[in-house]
């Protein structure tokens, strides 16, 4: 269990989770939203790792954590103009949007039939990780069908030494998991409510942009 509560002391933290993410092992991180169980999104290995600490099959394929909105077109194809302003809006922030994926990627997230759900993290010792590590698989730490983790160690006590390294910035700023958003079809679809309101994804993309209520 190692602090990033303060920037002027984070840096040893840190480099331990880069190092456990480097060496294909399993971290938990603290988000905006939720404590998050996450690894190197492009290492098989360690996405397998992932899967089996939270107990989830790969049809169940995690979510990808990245730095900024920057990173989207080398992960993305095809990314419509509605979820574009979305990721602009909205990113930092509580927000997945399913997206086509590159398929030139050499990853394996499991059975994402062509797509990857993306998200930049509003809350910095998440950012300065990712900026450090690229693209990373991360769910919602816990074990599947137990209630997410708003704090390192709620986190702990589920997922156990399945995880290498825990990093406790205290309790998760929102405490709900993101809104997730669809952008693969003809209009973007909200396939769970969270964090951002589906007012907000109107205010910003226009009502004829989205499609009926979460399902």
């Amino acid at each position: 269990m190692l602090p990033v509560h303060d920037p002027n002391a984070w840096g040893p933290s840190l480099d331990a989770a880069v190092d456990a993410v480097n060496r294909q092992a399993v971290i938990v991180l603290p988000t905006d939203t939720v404590y998050g169980v996450g690894a190197d999104a492009f290492s098989p290995t360690a996405v397998t790792a992932l899967l089996a600490a939270k107990g989830r099959g790969r049809q169940m394929p995690p979510p990808v954590l990245i730095p900024d909105v920057r990173t989207v077109d080398g992960l993305a194809r095809e990314v419509p103009e509605p979820a574009r302003a979305l990721m602009e809006a909205c990113w930092p922030g509580a927000l997945t949007v399913i997206v086509r994926s590159q398929p030139s990627l050499a990853w394996d997230l499991g059975e994402t039939r062509g797509t990857v759900a993306l998200r930049v993290p509003d809350h910095p010792a998440a950012l300065a990780l990712l900026s450090r590590t690229g693209p990373l698989a991360v769910t919602s730490a816990n074990r599947t069908g137990e209630p997410a983790a708003t704090t390192a160690a709620e986190a702990e006590a589920q997922l156990g030494e399945s995880v290498a390294v825990y990093l406790d910035a205290g309790d998760s700023p929102l405490g709900v998991a993101s809104t997730i958003v669809d952008a693969t079809g003809d209009r973007l679809r909200i396939v769970r409510q969270g964090g951002i309101s589906r007012e907000r994804i109107v205010e910003i993309v226009g009502e004829d942009a989205v499609a009926g209520d979460a399902g």
